[in-house]
């Protein structure tokens, strides 16, 4: 393998192309129109214009990253996450192109890329599943057959969308009058996101966490299971804060769900980067959740604890290496690691994206710290595309170094020109519910309910009497130029006195 095109962009475009460096492999980067200048274009040895900006029009078109491939003579292709990463029709094309896919096979893809089929294919397995529908809610089913279903399912619930994740086309529903509209918002939001409007049903389990699995398996039957990750840091079903390993998981456990999660891959025949996710609840039973047949964004965890490169494994795999890792090192962590998703969002008005133009950045850095970054200054932060920045990842020797780590990071890291989850984590990380690690995947969004609007940002004392003295002076200056009617204020100066007070207090 000589060359690998990455049709991904952002900070696991350049993640890839690292690895990429160090096995000696060229790297070819694509980029859209708003794509321009960005770092993974410039971070790459080639680089080809790919399309207009919206996804639709290049980075999820597979006919013309396929082309660009053969252009640019490459004779790999990896996806990164997200986009056509667990699209089955792009592995196919590459594969009949005669390009190398990174990642698992297209029988596998299409197989785990179904919820209900995967669910099927757990339980076949021997692995317990939530409960919930064997296979898609029929819209030809009128209200009152629906709400049956749901009620053999039992409530709460969630109406998931059957293809895609990332907590799109997903749905809480507690009682059966919220049923309909919560079918309707998540069909119409599935269709958008992944062009598949089906849904079913799954039991809401009460204050579980989310845990899941990493692996690696090579074409000769090898799969090696990593230790967990923890992901129950979520707002609105998606992971903010992830961490390895989980205060939640005992050395049995571990065992338990790593063969658990040996025997769901085994029985796809999966071979190179995947991850099954669990629900772990409060009595220490797990329930297979989904399988996601690509790299995940908090990857780098396992690496910290593990000191594996994933992504070089993915490619030695695609290369037709075997696995020659041992559990005594995949599922034995060394240390505790941690990472904040920053993404490009206002955490004071809903986490609304905050796109336009970073003016300025300094990433924080000092041992133990890691910064997969896809910006820098100058950066501009498009609408079209998620907007994350990048993965802040810390390592301690165990839990209180990394989290006491990772608010250092935080305290260095600054970005200006736009608005960032920064102060989000700062504050997060403080809270008695993650010091204690006592959290499931409800806890962040009721805590951030119970704040009511209050801002993240921190003001220090200085910032506040700077903030009190610019205040004072700005109502003199502006009573300063305010005369009463027919007659002159003792408040009242001169222009050039105001000028002179303004000049001096810059």
């Amino acid at each position: 393998m000589r060359k690998i095109l990455v049709a991904n962009r952002g900070e696991i475009a350049i993640r890839v192309m690292r690895a990429c460096r160090d096995l000696g492999i060229r790297s070819v980067a694509v980029f859209s129109d708003c794509d321009r200048a960005a770092l993974h274009v410039r971070f790459a040895d080639e680089a080809y214009y790919l399309g207009p900006s919206p996804p639709a029009e290049s980075y999820l078109c597979i006919d013309r990253l396929v082309e660009l491939a053969r252009r640019a003579e490459a004779d790999a292709v990896h996806p990164g996450y997200g986009f056509l990463a667990e699209n089955p029709a792009f592995a196919e094309t590459c594969r009949q192109a005669g390009l190398t896919f990174v990642g698992p096979s297209t029988d596998a893809i299409a197989r785990m890329g179904s919820k209900t089929a995967a669910r099927e294919i757990a339980q076949s397995a021997g692995v317990p599943v939530v409960p919930g529908t064997d296979g898609p809610v029929s819209p030809q089913l009128s209200d009152a057959e629906v709400a049956c279903l749901a009620n053999e399912v039992g409530y709460p619930l969630l109406v998931k969308a059957i293809a895609g994740g990332g907590g799109k086309g997903m749905r809480l529903v507690r009682t059966a009058d919220e049923l309909p509209g919560a079918i309707r918002l998540a069909r119409s939001e599935a269709g958008s996101a992944f062009g598949d409007t089906a849904v079913y049903f799954e039991r809401q389990l009460e204050r579980a966490r989310h845990v899941e699995i990493q692996l690696l398996g090579d074409g000769q039957g090898t799969i090696v299971p990593f230790v967990e990750r923890e992901c129950s840091v979520q707002r609105r079903h998606q992971k903010v804060i992830e961490e390895s390993p989980s205060l939640a998981v005992t050395r049995a456990l571990r065992a338990r769900m790593a063969e658990a999660a040996v025997a769901v891959a085994r029985a796809v025949a999966y071979t190179n980067a995947g991850t099954i996710e669990f629900l772990l609840d409060r009595d220490g039973q797990f329930y297979f959740l989904e399988m996601n047949t690509r790299l995940q964004v908090e990857h780098p965890i396992t690496e910290a604890v593990t000191g594996i490169d994933l992504v070089a494994w993915q490619i030695l795999i695609a290369q037709g290496h075997r696995v020659t890792l041992k559990t005594a090192q995949t599922l034995r962590p060394n240390g505790h690691a941690i990472e904040c998703r920053i993404y490009a969002e206002d955490p004071d008005v809903g986490f609304l994206p905050s796109p336009g133009q970073i003016v300025a950045l300094s990433p924080p850095g000092g041992p133990g710290i890691r910064d997969d970054s896809g910006v820098q200054s100058g950066s501009e932060v498009p609408v079209f595309y998620d907007s994350l920045l990048s993965k802040l990842v810390v390592w301690g020797e165990d839990r209180p170094q990394a989290v006491q780590r990772m608010l250092g990071a935080l305290g260095e890291y600054d970005v200006r020109g736009i608005k960032t989850t920064i102060p989000f984590f700062r504050w997060m990380l403080r809270t008695p519910e993650f010091q204690r690690g006592i959290f499931d995947t409800t806890t962040l969004d009721a805590i951030l309910a119970g704040r009511r609007g209050d801002s993240f940002e921190e003001i220090s004392a200085e910032g506040e009497e700077t903030a009190v003295v610019a205040a004072a002076l700005q109502s003199f200056l502006d009573a300063s130029a305010v005369l009463p009617e027919g007659g002159r204020s003792s408040m009242a100066v001169s222009n050039w006195k105001s000028t002179g007070r303004r000049e001096g207090s810059r």
